[in-house]
């Protein structure tokens, strides 16, 4: 979808409905954009372009993948033991944020985008350990900035770029509709300079990656930052190799192994043919 660390085990503990204890989360490690309105990563319906520009492909949150024939989806996991002492993840919000404090250095070469990081109020989720995975994975020399053009600062006040937020999945879904998206209360998006990263996603991951939740984590801002910058979807390159950054992984493999970084650790870029 257009306008979504590696890192070891990520547990997740205690998950609850909003005004009470909803979430608890251990850390773990891990051009310039138009100013058009965005779509989602992962599942949304893109906004019709204005009079003159031509027809751009949805790009965005990815859809779940549909169950195989004959069998039943699959449940989410949490990586939390299974009972009736684990609340499921709340699933709206205030729809007001917390800003992460301070900021990063520069990363990459060139002026940087400046972006903020802000949670969800009533997401037992701490905005600091989130701006620090966010920051972690822009930096990476796998990331983004490999490509020789992009940079990226973390601030908390001032003018900004675009800001990655973390929220409930209503709130994520209203955000994205603001760009004439449909994130399904599943997935993430990018939109009028907003990465709007879904709960569910962050905390429960898919089911490529229940063994990576941290990795998915990167895999998410990769993504959608990729859409910010101008990156359109691809698919596969072939059987066994890294399935590119900007590919829906969500929707399927597809032979591909998993992976959610941009570059390799060469600076080769990992990509596949382009989706219609």
């Amino acid at each position: 979808m257009r306008r979504q660390l590696t890192g070891g085990l990520v547990a997740l503990a205690v998950f609850g409905a909003v005004g009470g204890a909803v979430v608890a989360w251990l850390p773990s490690d891990a051009k310039r954009p138009s100013t058009a309105a965005g779509s989602p990563t992962d599942t949304g319906t893109p906004k019709p372009p204005r009079a003159g520009e031509p027809a751009k492909p949805p790009r965005g949150s990815e859809s779940p993948k549909p169950p195989r024939s004959g069998g039943s989806p699959q449940p989410e996991k949490s990586g939390a033991p299974a009972g009736p002492s684990t609340p499921p993840l709340p699933r709206s919000g205030p729809g007001t944020f917390v800003t992460a404090p301070g900021g990063s250095a520069k990363v990459g070469i060139g002026t940087p985008m400046r972006y903020r990081v802000e949670v969800e109020k009533g997401i037992a989720i701490s905005p600091e350990d989130v701006a620090a995975q966010v920051e972690r994975t822009l930096a990476d020399p796998r990331g983004w900035t490999a490509d020789g053009h992009s940079a990226f600062q973390r601030v908390s006040s001032g003018p900004t770029d675009f800001r990655v937020v973390l929220a409930t999945p209503a709130t994520v879904d209203k955000k994205c509709a603001e760009g004439g998206l449909d994130t399904g209360g599943t997935v993430n998006c990018s939109v009028n300079h907003n990465v709007m990263v879904n709960l569910r996603r962050w905390v429960l991951a898919t089911q490529y990656y229940t063994e990576d939740v941290v990795g998915y984590r990167s895999l998410i801002i990769n993504h959608e930052v990729g859409h910010f910058i101008g990156h359109n979807h691809v698919t596969c390159p072939g059987e066994g190799r890294p399935a590119p950054a900007m590919m829906q992984q969500i929707k399927g493999l597809h032979g591909c192994v998993p992976n959610v970084w941009p570059y390799d650790s060469d600076g080769r870029l990992l990509t596949g043919p382009s989706v219609p």
